[in-house]
């Protein structure tokens, strides 16, 4: 196993267990600690490939800009759906589209996949490749990459750093 990838794994899983427990006494950071330690040993493998690399400065920063992208398009994609439902004629174009992504990381195409499915309208269900099919409640465009401009919005920007 590369250094890189259980000292990521060990940061990682120590920092969920500080959450988790909410608490900075010598006691429970030490244990945290250990337990980290002792994870990482045998899972080290199936938490990154990368390591350290996610931990870069400029992944950090994108992945908080994308928080606040994520949320504005959540409370958007919510007022979207709720003025359907409540619209007496429900208007709806549903159907299922392939979009393209230009994300390479696995755990990046995983956050865009579950980002489009928690936002309102949109339905990832299943991703090959460098495709996600998704369901969408109103269609607007089938060629793949005008409807990923509209689905995928700033998410893929956010998340890989692409340009």
């Amino acid at each position: 196993m590369k250094i890189s990838r259980l000292i990521f794994t060990i940061i990682f899983l120590f920092a969920i267990w500080v959450l988790l427990t909410g608490s900075l006494h010598e006691d429970e950071l030490i244990v945290g600690l250990f337990v980290a330690i002792v994870i990482s040993l045998f899972t080290g493998p199936l938490f990154t490939r990368r390591g350290i690399y996610h931990l870069h400065p400029k992944r950090i920063w994108g992945k908080i800009v994308y928080l606040f992208v994520f949320f504005v398009e959540l409370v958007k994609a919510n007022v979207d759906v709720a003025k359907r439902v409540l619209s007496p004629s429900l208007p709806i174009n549903p159907g299922i589209v392939r979009v393209k992504t230009k994300l390479t990381e696995d755990m990046d195409k995983l956050w865009l996949a579950n980002s489009i499915t928690l936002t309102p309208g949109t339905m990832t269900l299943d991703i090959k490749g460098d495709e996600l099919f998704i369901h969408w409640i109103d269609v607007q465009e089938t060629e793949p990459h005008a409807a990923g401009k509209i689905i995928k919005g700033a998410f893929e920007r956010h998340l890989g750093g692409v340009e």
